[in-house]
């Protein structure tokens, strides 16, 4: 099964060889059709510490690495 590929906006890389990256996705309202924008957070493991707030980056499924983080990076832009 393919593993999926994400873009989103990185919001933090606080922790060590960890960000978080805002994921927004858009919608048509079911009833009234209106356009919708949601936003969800994900933990992604980022080994390097290449990334830095505001960074557009993909991420990718991977096998849980902690509690939280089961993402990985897939590139940096």
């Amino acid at each position: 099964m393919p593993k999926r590929i994400l873009q989103g906006t990185v919001v933090s890389d606080a922790n060590d060889k960890t960000i978080v990256v805002r994921v927004e996705r858009r919608f048509a309202h079911p009833l009234y059709k209106k356009t919708v924008r949601r936003s969800k957070k994900y933990q992604a493991h980022d080994e390097t510490n290449s990334a830095k707030v505001g960074d557009k980056v993909s991420i990718q499924e991977c096998a849980p690495i902690s509690k939280n983080k089961r993402w990985s990076i897939v590139q940096s832009a």
